[in-house]
């Protein structure tokens, strides 16, 4: 439990370090990628949030879902991956390699769609090399260039905003 403890300042620290380090350059290139960040207690309707990425002309090859669960990872099929506490070490270090390729995709626009407060959600958002990063929750505005306050429950009003917004920035 202690050890538990340290293990969780441990990645705090790094989350702190990687966001206080990050340089903002968002490009003005169309968006062609897309990742998309969930935690499955929250929200995890994959078909709404496909057919979202589907309007906005993102093909699938260019789009990634990851979603984090607290309880047993293994129990989910329809998700691109799945990760739960396990698949993090100390200082930031990630135990699952296709978790690491994640978060050195460049995708075009980083989609973190979650409240919760766990670290390995932030961790995986703050260590994402994504181009531009839209959240939902604004406890930390570091994690995000975009947050579009709204309850997880309340997609559809997240789908217009989000889409107003990039059309405003001129992305799609």
């Amino acid at each position: 439990m202690i050890l538990k403890a340290f293990k969780e300042k441990s990645n705090q620290k790094y989350i702190n370090k990687t966001l206080s380090n990050r340089s903002v350059e968002v490009s003005l290139d169309k968006i062609k990628s897309v990742g998309v960040l969930l935690n499955d207690s929250e929200y995890c309707n994959y078909e709404d949030i496909e057919a979202f990425i589907d309007s906005l002309g993102i093909v699938s090859a260019k789009r990634s879902f990851y979603t984090f669960s607290k309880q047993n990872p293994e129990n989910h099929n329809q998700w691109d991956a799945v990760y739960g506490p396990k698949d993090f070490g100390w200082n930031g270090k990630l135990k699952n390699i296709d978790l690491q390729n994640f978060t050195d995709t460049k995708f075009d626009v980083l989609i973190c769609y979650f409240l919760a407060e766990e670290n390995e959600l932030k961790q995986i958002a703050a260590m994402s090399k994504a181009n531009f990063k839209v959240g939902i929750s604004n406890r930390d505005e570091r994690l995000y260039d975009l947050i579009i306050e709204v309850k997880p429950k309340d997609f559809e009003i997240f789908k217009l905003e989000l889409k107003k917004y990039l059309t405003i920035l001129n992305k799609i």
